[in-house]
């Protein structure tokens, strides 16, 4: 446990000093919330909706912070140890690569959830947000997330020989992150761009989490909830067990 903290404290420190999970998981989302609430206020959702267009919205926007992380952040810096010797060095030393993977994904945990508590203080306080559905289940939903999309990152950072190739990873990071829904929402999309969107595993993600936070029935989102679980178990299956020192 003493080794787990020492890791934690020095990459959350590192981490801090790049920069760029503050920009890309504290910093945009909180921005593109407040364009949202600024340009729709608390207009309803669509004509006739008991909730307002950033009550549907926020589910989403809670994703950018897990997408940047899972998919750009936590690959590159593990694909980045290996390329450097880094992760060979840590080979002759009782540090598995389970306790490498697990200090990385807490650090992006640790942005996700900061992430969130600041949207959601924001939007209640600013924009007048409702969570109308329940909390024990969005949180559950959230976790959920973050552990599909993380399990993403973990294996592409497990398994690739260098920062080059895990980039590829960092490719779905625009994509997502745009058309999943997490800032052009969903529901505006052409029909033929949402089915596009469907193959998204963030897209899931996010219709699991609006559903949570408006309260709608369980059965809309069987399926997501199904494909991010097993998404989740076989990434992360593949990242410890096919896992590269060098």
């Amino acid at each position: 446990m003493r080794t787990f903290k020492t890791m934690l404290k020095n990459e959350m420190k590192l981490s801090l000093r790049d920069m760029n999970m503050v920009i890309f998981a504290i910093c945009i989302p909180l921005v593109v919330l407040i364009i949202l609430g600024v340009i729709y206020g608390d207009k309803p959702a669509f004509e006739g909706a008991e909730y307002t267009f950033l009550d549907q919205s926020f589910g989403a926007l809670s994703t950018i912070a897990i997408c940047a992380g899972g998919v750009m952040g936590l690959p590159l810096v593990v694909s980045d140890y290996r390329s450097r010797k880094i992760l060979k060095r840590f080979k002759v030393t009782p540090v598995s690569p389970v306790m490498i993977l697990t200090v990385q994904v807490v650090i992006y945990i640790i942005y996700s959830v900061a992430s969130l508590a600041l949207l959601y203080i924001v939007s209640t306080l600013f924009f007048g947000f409702h969570l109308l559905g329940s909390l024990p289940a969005f949180l559950g939903g959230y976790i959920l997330v973050m552990l599909s999309i993380f399990s993403i990152g973990m294996m592409v950072g497990g398994i690739s020989p260098n920062s080059q190739t895990a980039s590829v990873a960092s490719l779905l990071y625009f994509p997502m992150l745009i058309f999943s829904g997490a800032t052009l929402p969903y529901e505006v999309m052409p029909s033929a761009l949402q089915k596009i969107a469907d193959i998204l595993p963030l897209t899931q993600g996010i219709k699991i989490l609006k559903a949570a936070s408006l309260g709608l029935p369980i059965e809309n989102i069987f399926v997501p909830l199904i494909v991010m679980a097993v998404l989740a178990v076989i990434c992360i299956g593949v990242s410890f067990r096919f896992f590269r020192w060098e």
